[in-house]
């Protein structure tokens, strides 16, 4: 992952003492470098201080932004004392850069409010706030209205800013790649290809007729399909799995590489079932936990939506996410269920996988043309959720994110499976269904869900739902 850059604006106001700007500047930059960002600033000797107070400054500061526009992901707004809200504003808008912005107020100690030592931050962040609004620009806030830079508080929402910039810079025309028809019986899996190139998000497919006839051309001793051979037996333990089972998805493995590369796709979904099986003999399950271990989101069932939930969750905790049912409630605990997937979850998820064949279909299409998956329980620790959808009818995308957990709960399944506790779980369901939402949901074991919610929502333009136990 390449390092999170913030261009960093120091706002000063020359009635207030310029030492506050002076010492904040040195004290954001620091943290910042211990925190393992980037950042972009105008120099003292360009600026006073390298504050931001005047037109002539934001103009300044605007032209640094402006040479390093490729490197910015997000810009950081820090008010040492009361700020200049127009000069803040007035920066970004010359900057041209569309990026998030955090507004960070510097808090007053009750020993030093005297005219010499006294910031004001807490009320020059509401002003500078009114002024991006004004503006139209759209911004993040801190959780403490103000926070020192050196507190944990604060660099948590750092930690939760560069995830909403990931996010962002990652949604920004990014490609995904549909493989196969939808399966007929998915009406759920619909989308809409047209909403989603308005929102910057293009669409490549491939027939899986024309992936049939590619594997058709590829050897056996090809190195492709043995390198991906090598790949599959040093994933998961492929015992009592077929030679010529596994030769079948070293070929479809190659052949979706080869693909994925030249059409430079950051995710796909595809049609794992029944024309997969009936047809070629081998579910691709593996196939796609392993793109997803490795950072490129696979999603079953054609559900390409419910990749790019995968994806965002992906962006933000900078870890593989995967694609789950909501699939059965665990007992009587109201705030617990069942997710479970046949299933192509990345091996990050499991405490122990597996190589096996796909049970659910092996009744109809025989168990020979059904190996592939990769099976075992989920191990427990924190969970992010989150839906991506098209909303046709009304035009506009949609979605929402929430947390929980993955708990130690035994169960008795096949496929992937695990127990989830999330706080509100009924009012999520009730949320879910009376607005229509799939039955798939992506989950990443992290907790993101406040950067999700942010970038979707305040950045994105996407309705978005984020839950808490509240239900609000």
């Amino acid at each position: 992952m390449s390092k999170t850059t913030f261009g960093v604006i120091i706002g000063n106001r020359g009635f207030f003492p310029d030492v506050l700007a002076r010492d904040g500047r040195e004290e954001i930059l620091r943290v910042l470098g211990e925190e393992g960002y980037g950042s972009v600033a105008v120099s003292p000797q360009d600026t006073k201080f390298g504050s931001i107070e005047t037109l002539q400054d934001a103009r300044k500061c605007a032209d640094v932004f402006k040479q390093h526009r490729d490197e910015i992901d997000g810009i950081l707004v820090a008010l040492p004392n009361f700020g200049d809200e127009r000069s803040i504003a007035n920066t970004i808008r010359f900057s041209e850069l569309d990026v998030p912005v955090l507004v960070q107020a510097f808090p007053d100690e009750p020993g030093k409010m005297l005219v010499s030592s006294r910031r004001d931050s807490f009320c020059g962040k509401i002003s500078a706030c009114n002024n991006l609004w004004q503006y139209g620009i759209h911004y993040s806030l801190t959780r403490q209205h103000t926070v020192a830079p050196a507190s944990e508080a604060f660099r948590a929402d750092l930690k939760a800013f560069a995830a909403t910039c990931r996010i962002v810079r990652g949604l920004r025309r990014v490609r995904v790649g549909v493989l196969g028809a939808r399966p007929t019986n998915f009406n759920t899996v619909r989308f809409s290809e047209k909403l989603l190139e308005r929102h910057g998000i293009s669409v490549e497919t491939l027939d899986l007729s024309e992936v049939f006839g590619r594997i058709e051309r590829l050897k056996d001793n090809d190195p492709k399909v043995q390198a991906k051979i090598s790949g599959i037996q040093g994933y998961v333990p492929t015992t009592g799995v077929p030679s010529p089972a596994l030769l079948k998805m070293a070929k479809f493995g190659a052949v979706v590489d080869d693909w994925m590369r030249d059409n430079e796709l950051a995710g796909s979904s595809v049609q794992c079932w029944t024309a997969m099986e009936e047809f070629f003999g081998v579910v691709p399950c593996t196939l796609m936990s392993m793109m997803s271990n490795n950072l490129l989101p696979s999603a079953c069932e054609t559900d390409m939506v419910g990749m790019l939930g995968m994806y965002v969750l992906q962006l933000a905790a900078e870890a593989p996410s995967a694609i789950v049912d909501w699939n059965n409630n665990y007992g009587e605990d109201p705030d617990k269920a069942v997710i479970f997937h046949c299933s192509n979850l990345p091996k990050r998820f499991f405490e122990d996988a597996k190589m096996d064949f796909q049970e659910i279909i092996a009744g109809s299409v025989g168990k020979e043309n059904t190996f592939g998956t990769v099976v075992g329980r989920l191990k427990e620790g924190p969970l992010t959720f989150c839906r991506v959808s098209t909303d046709d009818l009304h035009g506009e995308m949609r979605a929402y994110v929430g947390e929980g957990e993955i708990t130690s709960d035994k169960l008795q399944s096949f496929g992937g499976y695990g127990v989830v506790k999330i706080p509100g779980l009924q009012q999520l369901l009730q949320y879910v269904c009376k607005h229509g939402y799939e039955h798939h949901v992506a989950v990443n074991r992290s907790h993101v869900g406040r950067a999700v919610a942010d970038a979707l929502e305040n950045y994105k333009g996407w309705k978005t739902h984020h839950h808490s136990a509240a239900g609000c």
